[in-house]
């Protein structure tokens, strides 16, 4: 069993910055990427941002240059810096775990950004 935890949301005004963190526990064995999810229009999640155990990155096209992602493997924990936030940002954010076999996800953290 893997649980994955997601801290770090709160209330910011637009162009404000907030700091996510995300920490994997339990049976972790082979996880090769965790990553930073919202949901987009439609009802699926779409990439906010996404890293490697090797450091590879990708960003989604609307975060590029605002936000970065980096990871601590020694602590199974990566962190999200979201600068120069927009009331576009507004989302529950879900954190997720690629593993060899099978991802997981947490229960999502509230970010809110007003105008």
């Amino acid at each position: 069993q893997v649980q994955v935890v997601e801290s770090g949301g709160g209330l910011v005004q637009a162009g404000g910055s907030l700091r996510l963190s995300c920490a994997a526990s339990g049976s972790i064995f082979n996880i090769n990427a965790m990553g930073w999810y919202r949901p987009a229009p439609g009802g699926q999640r779409e990439l906010v941002a996404r890293i490697t155990t090797s450091g590879r990155t990708n960003y989604g096209d609307s975060v590029k240059g605002r936000f970065t992602i980096s990871r601590d493997n020694a602590k199974n924990t990566v962190y999200l810096q979201m600068n120069s936030l927009k009331p576009e940002d507004t989302a529950v954010y879900y954190c997720n775990a690629e593993l060899l076999e099978d991802a997981y996800w947490g229960q999502g953290t509230q970010v809110t950004v007003s105008s």
